[in-house]
């Protein structure tokens, strides 16, 4: 799926993917193109129990370390919850 700015980015975390070492590997080793390095590697999930709160908690995290700012970080928080790893 792409971002408005034209980039691909995770379905799982909301990250952008920008780098081919970005991008999740599939079982046979190929680049997967919906899912980044941290959340899906060699066709599994890395964290295949954690739940759509976890992961948003975790990804506000990594922002506030980032000193992205709150609007953002709310806009993260409404978003993941739609992309593909969440959809119900």
């Amino acid at each position: 799926m792409e971002l408005e700015q034209g980039g691909l980015f995770c379905q799982s975390c909301a990250m952008p993917m920008q780098k081919l070492e970005d991008f999740g590997t599939n079982a046979d080793g190929s680049r997967n193109q919906e899912y980044c390095c941290y959340c899906y590697q060699n066709g599994n999930f890395t964290e295949p129990d954690v739940t759509v709160e976890q992961m948003i908690e975790k990804c506000v995290g990594f922002m506030r370390q980032m000193n992205l700012p709150e609007t953002q970080i709310e806009q993260v928080r409404m978003f993941i919850p739609m992309l593909k790893r969440w959809r119900r």
